[in-house]
Formats: structure tokens, C-alpha cells, sequence
């Protein structure tokens, strides 16, 4: 249980953390402030609703930061990359294997990134009680209508 409880926790935190690096509406590529600040927003009210006291909200916020930087790199990173695929792909003989490179180095840096959030997220897990951890699970269940 307590680990369904830890993955839950764990989904909730980047679901929330990642929510503005997803290429629609509010897209990172437009004003990376903003979305660090809509995230701040979520992320306080989440927080807000689970009573966590103000050494939590710390904790979880400089999580938040250290993240958000990373993944900040990371979308930066994927523009370059779109640019060099665009080269490639308007060229009359496309470099095969560079584009092969950028598709591994993409994964790569995803893989990366993503068990960023994992330890980020187990991280996050130790500052919360077990009640807060089962109330974020909770919601996530319904929100994502996992039974």
C-alpha cells in the first residue's frame, strides 16, 4: 500500500512539475517565467489543500525549482534539436545516421530527465505525513480514474 501510496504521490508531483513543458496552449518555447509561475501557482494550491506546513512548502518548492531548470535545459535542448531535423530533412541528402544520433540523444536526455523526476518525487515523498501522501493518492486515483 505504501508503495501505491509513493508512486501516486510521485505522479501528482510530475504531473504538476511537467504540466508546462508540454508543446500545447501555453507551450514552453513562449515565456518560460510564466510557466514556472502557473506551476508555482498549481503547485501552491495542491499544497495549500493538504495542510503542508511552511518547512514542507520550502522543501517541495526548491524541489520545484531544481526541476523546472532542468526540464527548462531539456526543452531548449529539443528546440535545437527540431532545428537540426528541419536542416537535415530540407537538404537534398539528409545525413541518416545524425538524424538517428538525435533521435537517441532525445531519448537519452528524456530517460535522464524523467528519473530526475523519480528522485525528485521520492524526495518530496519523505517531506509529506502519511496522511498527506494518501490524500494526494486519493485524488490522483480520481482524477485519473484509476480503481
Amino acid at each position: 500500500m505504501k508503495k501505491k501510496i509513493a508512486v501516486a504521490a510521485s505522479a501528482v508531483l510530475a504531473v504538476v512539475l511537467l504540466s508546462g513543458f508540454r508543446g500545447g496552449g501555453w507551450g514552453f518555447h513562449r515565456d518560460p517565467e510564466r510557466i514556472k509561475q502557473m506551476i508555482t501557482w498549481r503547485l501552491n494550491d495542491k499544497l495549500e489543500d493538504i495542510d503542508a506546513t511552511e518547512g514542507q512548502k520550502q522543501a517541495v518548492q526548491g524541489v520545484k525549482d531544481r526541476l523546472f531548470e532542468d526540464g527548462k535545459r531539456l526543452a531548449e535542448e529539443h528546440q535545437a534539436t527540431r532545428l537540426e531535423v528541419l536542416t537535415q530533412l530540407e537538404s537534398d541528402a539528409p545525413d541518416a545516421q545524425k538524424l538517428h544520433g538525435l533521435v537517441d540523444a532525445r531519448i537519452d536526455a528524456a530517460r535522464a530527465f524523467a528519473h530526475k523526476v523519480v528522485d525528485a518525487a521520492l524526495e518530496v515523498h519523505r517531506v509529506f505525513t502519511p496522511e498527506q501522501r494518501k490524500q494526494l493518492a486519493t485524488e490522483y486515483r480520481e482524477k485519473m480514474d484509476i480503481r
